[in-house]
């Protein structure tokens, strides 16, 4: 577990690095106006399918319905063909519809506007088939125990988006959005060639090859696999996108905001989305292929043991980021992005807009834990209806929180969909399964190293004021 968790989070971090020398060539060169706007709306869509299929629904229907499978190179044949088909039609759909796609994300979005966001969402969504693949492959190679392609990969799109930003600094901004967007499309391509070395080198690429010799051999197992599988997967889009479908939605409503919100909203999140990736995300992605492997050999009571190691190392490390992070929200975000066109004033809303989003980030952090277990025993349909209780309440929130407090309050909504996302994964999960989990010394360790951590924060932040 912590030889997959480090190596998922070390290559997380570098992505991060990368990610966040991008934000702060984006946040210098474009600042946090409506060209900014119009390309985090762009790249808002595949950003979506990226995070849903990378990060959850996709990785976690596939490898136990590949555990289980009888045919493993027919059922990964059939698999890619009929997902990448679709994605390809799909992107060609958005190209030729651009407007009308961007008019669906971005609602408040003039007609000036739309006219140049839409080929910039046409390009941007090419993305969608290149990630997939890279997703898919990366699940192959997790059930061999490999995860360092994927993690250190994710770094490519950013290098990618770097070098456009420098080629084209001191350009018009139409120009650099421009080159951003088809940055991101050469970002998935590397990502792609990466991936299929990997996968060559690991002698998997027969199953390709195996299952196309074979393709036709459409029995009444492969069938049944296959409407498993995909009867899973669509419970399991469900069940993992609703951090996703939130910011997606803050998205839509931050366009009928003041301008710079939807950048507000934006770097907020980048800065949020890092101990998330960087903790739960990559402690979950490490620990799911064992333990779908335990469950489904009826060792339950060794993948809960596995279990319960993650949720303290994941409580720990989330509790320290979120305090840390909320306490120090303005200056981290002041160190960060304020410079060239990003202004005091942008560094202060951006802060409060993190803090809110912090509030969710124990809960969001540990209902994706949690989550794993009910997608390794095949209760896809059960996190599924967890997930739209939660972005039903996400939606309600929006009404109660957004007049009053603007932008920030959409982030709120989301965190505090994150609170319910959480209560309800736990009751499914089992709660005394979780109390004899949480009723452990380790949690009075916790309580105390949180009592002294809290003055040191507030203390650092009184001295590094003077400095910034």
């Amino acid at each position: 577990m912590i030889k997959s968790f480090f190596t998922n989070s070390i290559g997380i971090l570098i992505s991060r690095i990368f990610g966040l020398i991008r934000d702060l060539l984006t946040a210098s060169i474009l600042g946090a106006n409506i060209y900014s706007d119009i390309f985090f709306v762009a790249f808002k869509l595949p950003n979506l399918f990226r995070r849903i299929f990378a990060e959850g629904a996709f990785t976690q229907s596939f490898i136990p319905s590949f555990i289980q499978s009888n045919n493993k190179s027919i059922f990964t044949f059939n698999t890619f063909l009929k997902f990448f088909t679709f994605l390809v039609f799909a992107s060609l759909i958005v190209t030729i519809f651009s407007g009308f796609f961007t008019k669906l994300i971005a609602l408040g979005f003039d007609d000036s506007t739309l006219q140049i966001a839409s080929p910039l969402v046409a390009i941007n969504f090419y993305y969608l088939p290149l990630i997939f693949t890279v997703t898919f492959l990366g699940s192959l190679l997790q059930y061999k125990n490999h995860f360092a392609t994927t993690a250190f990969s994710t770094a490519l799109l950013n290098i990618s988006l770097i070098t456009s930003l420098i080629l084209t600094d001191g350009l018009d901004k139409k120009t650099i959005v421009y080159a951003m967007s088809y940055a991101v499309v050469i970002g998935g391509v590397l990502q792609v060639l990466t991936h299929l070395i990997a996968v060559k080198n690991r002698n998997l690429l027969k199953l390709f090859i195996f299952g196309f010799a074979n393709r036709k051999k459409t029995s009444a197992i492969i069938k049944n696999e296959e409407k498993s599988f995909f009867k899973s997967f669509s419970h399991a889009i469900i069940g993992n996108s609703t951090p996703q479908i939130s910011a997606f939605l803050d998205t839509i409503i931050a366009s009928f905001l003041v301008t710079g919100s939807i950048s507000y909203l934006y770097y907020a999140n980048r800065v949020f989305q890092l101990p998330l990736a960087l903790f739960a995300i990559a402690l979950s992605v490490g620990i799911f292929p064992k333990i779908a492997k335990l469950i489904k050999q009826d060792e339950i009571d060794i993948a809960l043991s596995y279990f319960k190691n993650g949720f303290w190392l994941l409580l720990f490390l989330l509790s320290f980021s979120t305090i840390g992070g909320y306490i120090l929200s303005e200056e981290i975000v002041k160190l960060l992005f304020q410079r060239g066109a990003f202004t005091a004033q942008d560094t202060i809303t951006s802060a409060q807009v993190l803090q809110m989003y912090l509030i969710g980030l124990l809960p969001f952090g540990l209902a994706k834990l949690f989550s794993l277990w009910l997608y390794a025993s095949h209760r896809q349909k059960e996190a599924a209806k967890i997930a739209l209780f939660s972005l039903t309440t996400n939606v309600l929130l929006y009404a109660l929180f957004v007049k009053p407090l603007g932008v920030k309050g959409l982030a709120l909504a989301s965190s505090l969909a994150g609170v319910v996302l959480l209560v309800f994964t736990i009751r499914s999960f089992g709660v005394q399964r979780f109390l004899d989990i949480l009723i452990d010394k380790k949690l009075a360790i916790l309580i105390v190293c949180l009592a002294i951590y809290i003055p040191i924060l507030l203390w650092f932040k009184e001295f590094i004021n003077g400095y910034l």
